[in-house]
């Protein structure tokens, strides 16, 4: 790898005891966890036990207190598990639904939240997206309105990672209906709490082992202390919180598309036609050999925005360019490998289909290509 640039020799032994737990604990069950629509809880607890669900939290809260590196470790070598399905959900436990409880909560918030997270005690959730506010986070409508001893929220929220299973969701409200994304604030909501509906858990394409779920909220009253950070901050506080998710994001999507054109490498070895392996026609040689700089590419691009977020940069462009193209890079390594292996590739008994079906996602979650391009645009200046 790259010890002495972006890693350290602890890095890399944290590599290996993730990818040794990854493909003996997790890899085995990936198509059964496929086929039974879900992965069992003690994945979690497992992951809180050996300590990765808190690599980068500080150590008074049970964490390791590691950089930022380490988060990418986790999530390119979660990857070796097969399952996209299980990356995402730790991703979302680890750096989507908490990082706001340690930038903002109270004290007793990161008791109650953060601690139990990090020991796989609690499971998290982020409820972020809305039916018609998607890409458009400014349009959320679900409403928390002030109230004696704290607030009343009605509305819903839909595609939410863990939603079907979560002990609790870091829930972005509109808490006042005039001032726009001035208008919105974060709190921390126990997933218990009467009128908080989980309405549906959604039939996916792909990441069919991640519960993902449809929530509705009823009159739900949540007391004062619930309020994560400032009120009237939760769109800025949200926004930060997106670029780590989508770092995060294009560290797991190169993961994966690293473990993809591993096998199928393999493969064009092993598979003979006209009297050789299909790897010695140039035609896939070639097509392998561009798959592999792509990959190469967006990895350090990953590497350089990961290093900048490190040092306390807010480098919004980079890690926009790194999300749109790892998760561009992901789903072309992952439909090539799906046709190098031609008709076995499209059957079921092989995993290329489901890092074909998973990949996919990762142009669409966390902001969308069309997003990030925008996102890019606006930073280099073009609709000034």
């Amino acid at each position: 790898m790259t010890v002495g640039l972006f890693f350290t020799e602890e890095h890399e032994m944290l590599r290996k005891s993730i990818r040794e737990f990854a493909e003996k604990e997790l890899a085995p069950h990936a198509e059964e966890w496929e086929e039974q629509g879900g992965f069992p809880d003690w994945v979690f607890t497992r992951m809180g036990e050996l300590g990765y669900l808190g690599l980068h939290y500080p150590e008074e809260y049970g964490g390791g207190g590691g950089d930022y590196f380490c988060n990418i470790v986790l999530a390119e070598e979660l990857a070796r598990s097969g399952s996209g399905s299980v990356n995402m959900a730790i991703a979302v436990q680890v750096g989507m639904a908490t990082p706001p409880i340690l930038a903002f909560g109270t004290e007793e918030q990161k008791q109650k939240y953060l601690v139990p997270a990090i020991k796989g005690e609690k499971i998290a959730c982020l409820g972020i997206t809305e039916p018609n506010a998607g890409s458009d986070v400014a349009s959320i409508q679900t409403y928390a309105e002030k109230v004696p001893g704290g607030w009343k929220v009605n509305g819903n929220k839909i595609f939410i990672t863990n939603g079907a299973r979560a002990h609790f969701m870091t829930l972005l409200a509109r808490t006042e209906k005039t001032k726009g994304y001035k208008g919105m604030s974060v709190f921390l909501v126990d997933t218990d709490t009467p009128g908080f509906v989980v309405n549906r858990k959604l039939d996916k394409v792909g990441m069919r082992a991640s519960d993902t779920a449809e929530i509705f909220f009823e009159d739900m009253f949540i007391p004062e202390d619930a309020l994560l950070g400032e009120e009237g901050r939760g769109f800025y506080n949200i926004m930060w919180e997106l670029q780590g998710e989508r770092l995060i994001g294009a560290a797991a999507a190169i993961g994966g598309a690293r473990l993809t054109l591993e096998g199928v490498i393999e493969y064009t070895k092993e598979r003979v036609q006209f009297g050789k392996p299909i790897c010695k026609n140039q035609a896939i040689a070639h097509r392998i050999a561009d798959l592999a700089t792509k990959i190469e590419a967006a990895q350090s691009l990953v590497y350089i925005c990961a290093w900048k977020y490190d040092h306390g940069e807010y480098p919004v462009k980079e890690i926009s360019m790194a999300k749109l193209m790892a998760a561009q890079v992901a789903f072309e390594v992952a439909d090539e490998a799906l046709q190098f292996m031609g008709g076995y590739g499209y059957m079921m008994e092989y995993p290329v289909q489901r890092a074909w079906r998973d990949a996919r996602l990762g142009r669409i979650g966390g902001g969308t290509d069309e997003i990030m391009r925008e996102i890019i645009a606006t930073t280099l200046g073009l609709y000034a």
